[in-house]
């Protein structure tokens, strides 16, 4: 697929004063729709950040929306040209797949990580755009993937990567798990480059040593769902208060944390917005409980596996069990959990700092389980702990944003337990081909 591009070089000096304040506002719109999301960055913040005054912004744009799609438009051609551009050096130098597709990677995670904010605003805010932004930008989303599925294709017919498992699927989790790097990314404590070296050796090879290394089947998982989750309500009462605590997190994890209004979440429940107050004192209790709920049950459920070398003394399955109990109780809630990850990063600081108990709680249960793994050389060395498990939890949890479980039975798709034992495949063995991969 090709693709003619024409974008704003953001390292050069633009030329007017016009064009340099049309590129300061860009850069402070991208700022914004990071952090706060499309919805809440009204045009006085984007003015305000940018330091000019908001009427000035119309000699430029016409409205928000406009603004939006310049910052989406830089976001994908600036990604795409970059991921281009090194496939086709690595090509043009003889270089081979792996070589390839760590270069890929890296351009990937330079823009996503490091460049600007226009790649890391458009990931953050492409899921809650209305259909008719999204379809504007499709055909550069499309000619992106692209890139990835001819690479990965090619790759599959020489025998570099294993012949079971689905191209789709196989990029779609890639890019996934690539693109949660940017909500925990620290340039502080990891260089872009040795993350992004870590991240395509982790993806080839897994992190089992090889000899650790086994097939997962798709059938017979074990299923922890059940154990991990909170009882459901039984009285009339608690429906309600279970009604409401459900549309609300659809509504956020459709809107955001601050375009979810009372008269939002009441009109999604079809309710009156003062019948809310009968269970929940103000939005913001009732958005903290929709919080709770999506990370309590995971790390109260989860976190029993991790910590149990009684049943589990094969530490391959000990993670393998992990994965599969992860992404149930993610499945199972899915309004909760994906209504979490999709907002945590425009939470209010005070918000966030409330429930990092929760998460340090669970961060430590899988921190201890990857450190036993690591010093019983079950698992590689050569990978620190910390940002290992915010890859592999990053992989999983942006499942919820492209993964439909429900498609299942449709030829090219995959059902939820076939998705967990792909993820468990790839995560712990890795795609480079091996004597497992016809298993």
């Amino acid at each position: 697929m090709n693709v003619k591009l024409e974008i704003p070089d953001l390292s050069k000096t633009a030329t007017s004063k016009s064009e340099r304040t049309r590129l300061t506002i860009l850069s402070a719109a991208a700022k914004q729709f990071k952090m706060r999301g499309y919805g809440p960055s009204t045009l006085r913040k984007i003015a305000d950040a940018a330091g000019v005054e908001a009427g000035s912004i119309y000699y430029h744009f016409a409205s928000k929306e406009e603004v939006f799609n310049a910052v989406l438009d830089i976001g994908l051609t600036q990604l795409y040209i970059a991921v281009k551009d090194a496939r086709a050096e690595c090509e043009a130098a003889g270089a081979g797949f792996r070589d390839t597709f760590q270069q890929m990677v890296a351009a990937h995670l330079s823009y996503l990580l490091k460049e600007n904010d226009f790649t890391s605003s458009n990931i953050r805010n492409y899921s809650m755009l209305a259909e008719p932004m999204r379809e504007r930008h499709r055909p550069l989303r499309l000619a992106y993937v692209d890139l990835w599925d001819t690479l990965l294709k090619k790759a599959q017919a020489k025998g570099d990567i294993r012949s079971d498992i689905k191209i789709i699927p196989l990029r779609q989790f890639l890019l996934g798990a690539l693109n949660w790097m940017g909500e925990w990314f620290n340039a502080s404590r990891y260089p872009v480059s040795m993350l992004s070296e870590s991240a395509a050796t982790l993806i080839l090879d897994g992190m089992l040593v090889d000899a650790c290394k086994q097939p997962f089947a798709m059938t017979e998982q074990e299923d922890f769902t059940a154990a991990c989750l909170i009882d459901e309500p039984e009285t009339k009462v608690a429906r309600t208060r279970m009604h409401i605590l459900s549309s609300a997190a659809r509504v956020m994890r459709a809107v955001g944390y601050s375009a979810a209004t009372l008269r939002r979440i009441a009109a999604e429940a079809e309710m009156e917005s003062g019948s809310i107050y009968y269970h929940f004192s103000s939005k913001e209790n009732l958005l903290d409980e929709v919080l709770d709920r999506g990370l309590r049950e995971m790390a109260d459920g989860v976190s029993k596996i991790l910590y149990d070398e009684t049943r589990y003394p094969d530490l391959s399955h000990q993670l393998a069990a992990a994965i599969n109990a992860h992404m149930r109780v993610l499945f199972a809630r899915s309004e909760f959990t994906s209504a979490n990850i999709r907002m945590y990063g425009q939470l209010p600081q005070e918000l966030r700092e409330r429930h990092r108990p929760v998460r340090r709680k669970y961060a430590a249960a899988w921190d201890a389980c990857l450190q036993n793994a690591q010093a019983r050389k079950v698992i590689r060395g050569d990978f620190d702990v910390m940002p290992l498990r915010l890859f592999l939890l990053g992989a999983l949890n942006w499942t919820v944003e492209w993964f439909d479980p429900a498609k299942g039975d449709q030829d090219g798709f995959y059902t939820l337990q076939e998705m967990i034992a792909l993820q468990q495949t790839l995560l712990l063995n890795g795609i480079a081909r091996s004597d497992t991969a016809d298993a």
